[in-house]
């Protein structure tokens, strides 16, 4: 049961990841952005999330909504059951939760860019989308890659708050286990060395991706 739930618990993480970093782009994109209204939202947004519980942003996806949309389709007079799937909820809410933060991530990376590197690729006849691809986009990764491995630690760890929508992710099985054997100290211990686990791995991996960005990169 515990392995499956790592299992699961992975998968989940890795899912919200990659969920973040478009949103993170996406964010930062619209914060740098000239228009005020865009900027407007993308601040609302991140201020939004980092201001509400994650636990109460979970519960408010998986069990408000969907009562919320049932409660609205009656009152228009159609009947019909909501039904999210725990899994896709789950990632979703993580996802767009750990956006907010790394939106404040790219936005840094962006902002570290040399000034003068970008002036002069508009200078050699590329344009702003060119720019960005062959010359903005790969430095931030570099930039980013720190401040990004904080979200990913930060992100599985919050994983174990979607026990409480009943997804049989490491957490949930952890519990179930111990209230079945009666041993709490056992199997918590072991969820936690599983954890442990997963954050040794990462950063293991962060690291490595850290010195194939900066490869060439002269230190001063």
């Amino acid at each position: 049961m515990l392995w499956q739930g790592l299992e699961l618990t992975v998968a989940v993480g890795l899912c919200a990841m990659l969920i973040a970093i478009g949103l993170g782009l996406l964010g930062a994109w619209a914060k740098l952005s000239q228009p005020s209204i865009i900027k407007s939202i993308a601040n609302t947004y991140t201020s939004l999330i980092r201001g509400v519980p994650e636990l109460l942003l979970i519960l408010l996806v998986y069990y408000g909504a969907p009562t919320l949309i049932q409660d609205l389709s009656s009152n228009l007079g159609y009947s019909f059951i909501v039904d999210l799937n725990p899994f896709v909820a789950g990632f979703l809410t993580i996802g767009f939760i750990y956006g907010a933060f790394a939106t404040e991530v790219f936005r840094g990376a962006y902002l570290a860019v040399p000034r003068g590197q970008i002036e002069s690729a508009h200078a050699i006849g590329m344009n702003s989308s060119t720019a960005f691809r062959r010359i903005i986009l790969p430095q931030m990764w570099r930039f980013a890659l720190p401040g990004l491995g904080n979200v990913w630690m930060v992100l599985i760890k919050a994983t174990a708050l979607i026990s409480v929508i009943q997804l049989d992710e490491l957490m949930r099985n952890a519990s179930i286990a111990a209230g079945a054997t009666r041993q709490p100290f056992t199997f918590f211990l072991a969820a936690s060395v599983m954890y442990l686990g997963i954050t040794i791995i990462s950063i293991t991996i962060q690291r490595k991706a850290e010195v194939w960005a900066n490869r060439g990169i002269r230190n001063v």
